[in-house]
């Protein structure tokens, strides 16, 4: 230990510039992993934390909820489904907003009939709509005029919304998105568009019966018809169209990032340790254990991947608490914790490069000029 930090003490400046190095990796990472996590949230939040276990699709809508359409004779084939608990039409359309401040927004309205069936799971601001004309909000459109008590105009038509409540990750299509009451919705239609007429529901939203699995009943559903296509909340939300290139763009990303850290931690340790093969020959020679060489250099790779791990953390803190694009941020604890263990062991697993040189010094051959081969 005392041999590690007496050598980092001595140069500063060399290791000073790689923590610096590995801290703006580390940052690079974790923004992009809360970029990508906002992303996702901003486009699917709304399916992923509603309330309903199983969303029924038509297989028509290639799993888009506005583009999908349940017409009657599918959705009493559902609903007759072995392990059905209770159904809810869902109806979800995108309209323009205008906020009291004269903004206007493409949003997307989302009609539920009963809070537990297609609404948000839980809010985290206000109440659920109790009355006509009320809406539940998401929290990340709050200061752009959806905020509680704020009221929003669809236009054309005239038709008004009072936000009552907020709710977290509840976005849909990446903008404003409100939960209404199934009648509300439809009016909000009929007034845009008179001669709408009563739309159909573009989902179905289930709630198992007691003791069936939300899995097993997707299944039974989708063996009544082929026109049917039912998803878990969470098979729903990953399987929309978009969100699976989204993360495979973000994994190589991560994965060039992944290789990056341990390229520079031993290519820098490998070079540091040709550059002291003198020292290290001339310590072989004095009797030093190889090991304690190797655990001098293993002791350095932990403490400069550990704070160069806390720069980046330090330098990410700040922004992972604003907004990007209009997409929302925030910090991601499992994604620090995550990085944190994976890039202390790619670390050290680069740094056994440069173990293996200082085990290659022989101490007979370091007595007689042989050095390290």
């Amino acid at each position: 230990m005392f041999l590690a930090l007496r050598e980092m003490a001595r140069a500063k400046v060399r290791f000073g510039l790689l923590i610096v190095a590995i801290g703006m990796l580390v940052f690079l990472i974790l923004f992009q992993q809360s970029l990508q996590n906002g992303l996702l949230t901003s486009f699917v939040g709304a399916i992923r934390n509603q309330s309903a276990p199983v969303l029924v699709y038509s297989v028509d809508g290639q799993r888009v909820v506005q583009g999908s359409i349940i017409t009657p004779d599918l959705e009493a084939l559902a609903a007759g489904t072995d392990g059905v608990g209770r159904v809810g039409r869902v109806m979800q359309g995108t309209f323009t907003a205008a906020t009291e401040d004269g903004d206007r927004f493409d949003t997307s309205v989302i009609g539920v009939e009963s809070p537990d069936l297609g609404a948000p799971s839980e809010l985290v601001d206000g109440r659920f709509p109790s009355s006509a004309g009320e809406a539940v909000g998401s929290d990340a459109d709050a200061d752009q005029g959806f905020g509680i008590g704020d009221v929003v105009v669809l236009e054309p038509g005239g038709f008004e919304i009072t936000i009552v409540g907020l709710a977290r990750d509840v976005q849909l299509n990446a903008g404003p998105t409100l939960f209404t009451d199934l009648d509300d919705y439809v009016t909000a239609v009929q007034a845009v568009n008179p001669d709408a007429g009563t739309p159909l529901p573009n989902v179905l939203a289930i709630v198992p019966a007691e003791g069936v699995d939300a899995d097993a009943l997707a299944e039974r559903i989708n063996a009544r018809s082929d026109d049917l296509d039912a998803l878990t909340r969470a098979a729903a939300a990953d399987e929309t169209p978009g969100v699976s290139q989204i993360r495979s763009s973000f994994a190589i990303i991560f994965l060039l990032y992944g290789l990056v850290i341990p390229c520079v931690t031993g290519l820098f340790f490998l070079i540091v340790t040709f550059q002291k093969s003198g020292a290290l020959t001339l310590l072989r020679a004095l009797g030093a254990p190889a090991r304690r060489l190797v655990a001098s250099l293993l002791i350095q790779a932990v403490l400069i991947v550990a704070a160069g791990f806390v720069v980046g953390v330090a330098l990410y803190t700040p922004v992972s608490q604003q907004r990007v694009g209009g997409l929302p941020l925030r910090f991601e604890t499992g994604a620090v914790v995550l990085w944190a263990a994976l890039l202390l062991l790619l670390g050290i697993g680069s740094s056994l490069v440069a173990a293996r040189r200082v085990l290659a010094i022989d101490p007979m051959e370091a007595t007689t000029g042989g050095g390290a081969r």
